[in-house]
């Protein structure tokens, strides 16, 4: 079992606070092992195996309990006798109208309530609504590159494990087969399909599942290129794969909803305001790209883009592109110390290429710090208050 040390953490800090925990993300990122992770802290600190209620709702054996009813009585009849009772609920989306289940759980004060989801809409709608201000949501990602080489044992030739690391998936579950690469290749179909048919198709009752995935593999294709639902739909249209541009926009909602994309929207540097159109989309795992489109996406500089943003969400970034007058920056990452700009390019050796990536950056006048991550192995340099670092030192938090 992998320990996920960073949601760990989260989680432990957030024991026992008047507030319920949501654990969202893709299917098979980690999120039931996070859960038995922490159940075994609690059961270190002295928390009895009595105090815990555990249900797995993609578990047939608990079918019973997706009556939203019965599951509210079983909970109920369940609490330990005395102290805190720790309610974990797994893959809650399952469950019809789960949301007043959980709104009535939640006022019982001796009750201390986890939930997972695969799915953005557990937190949409008539959940935000009844819970608003009751819930913190703690969004989990697959394998980040530190972790997957932590798992390796030791951190010798970074740059043959990022490619592995990319060929091979983020995937906790992919170091099960230890590189077998059919195995692998059978693992991530079953990711895709689990996700493809039960988050997307059947929640949205799409019948074209053909167009479908003809649409993710466009996306996946043009990672941290800039689209609008207009272009999507004249490429694919140009193609011969006619898509209307609501029908563009409803399965990218979808996808998006199943964390199997990611949207970054653009933000406007000099005028400190967000713009509506051309957002860049990124997939969550470089494994399930090359599972879709082969070697024909294998684009260096746009996987590495990918992945910066993905390690730039785990450390808890609010993302965007960005734009200064006709530049574009590859992303604006704010929280609540301020912003860092960045510039990801797989190499600045030729100096042409630097000059390019510098030049949007040396356009932002604020003293927020300024950073092109690439894969070169020379010394780190300093370009008048722009850095430039190895992107996997970086990954590495080194």
């Amino acid at each position: 079992m992998i320990e996920r040390k960073e949601y760990l953490d989260e989680l432990i800090g957030y024991k026992d606070k008047n507030i319920i925990k949501i654990i969202t993300g893709i299917r098979r990122c980690g999120k039931s092992t996070l859960l038995q992770l922490f159940q075994n802290y609690l059961l270190t600190i002295g928390v009895s195996q009595e105090q815990f209620i555990v249900i797995n709702f993609e578990d047939y054996d608990n079918r019973h309990l997706l009556n939203p009813a019965t599951l509210h009585d079983y909970v109920k009849k369940h609490i330990a006798p005395s102290g805190k009772t720790y309610v974990f609920l797994d893959e809650i989306q399952n469950v019809p109208e789960f949301q007043r289940v959980v709104d009535s759980l939640y006022l019982r004060k001796n009750l201390d309530i986890y939930l997972t989801g695969s799915n953005a809409y557990l937190l949409s709608g008539e959940l935000a609504t009844l819970l608003s201000g009751r819930y913190v949501k703690i969004e989990m990602l697959p394998l980040s590159f530190k972790e997957y080489v932590q798992y390796t044992g030791d951190e010798n030739n970074l740059a043959r494990k990022y490619i592995t690391y990319l060929e091979q998936s983020s995937f906790p579950g992919v170091l099960e087969f230890e590189g077998n690469a059919k195995h692998i290749e059978g693992y991530l179909q079953g990711v895709y399909d689990s996700v493809v048919l039960k988050d997307v198709v059947a929640r949205y009752r799409i019948s074209d599942v053909m167009m479908l995935e003809s649409l993710l593999r466009f996306t996946f294709d043009t990672v941290g290129s800039r689209v609008s639902t207009k272009s999507i739909s004249n490429a694919m249209g140009s193609d011969s794969r006619k898509i209307d541009v609501k029908t563009v926009e409803k399965y990218l909602t979808a996808f998006t909803d199943s964390y199997i994309l990611y949207q970054a929207k653009r933000y406007d540097i000099k005028g400190k305001q967000y713009l509506k159109t051309l957002e860049k989309y990124y997939a969550i795992d470089m494994g399930l790209r090359h599972l879709l489109l082969g070697k024909s996406g294998s684009d260096v500089g746009y996987m590495l883009e990918n992945v910066v943003y993905l390690e730039l969400l785990r450390r808890g970034y609010q993302v965007y592109t960005g734009k200064v007058d006709s530049l574009e920056v590859d992303f604006v990452a704010k929280n609540q110390d301020g912003v860092i700009y960045y510039q990801v390019a797989a190499t600045v050796r030729e100096e042409s290429t630097l000059e390019r990536e510098l030049a949007s950056l040396k356009k932002i006048s604020d003293n927020y710090p300024k950073i092109i991550l690439t894969l070169d192995e020379d010394p780190d340099r300093d370009f008048e208050g722009i850095r430039k670092i190895n992107a996997l030192d970086w990954l590495m938090e080194k």
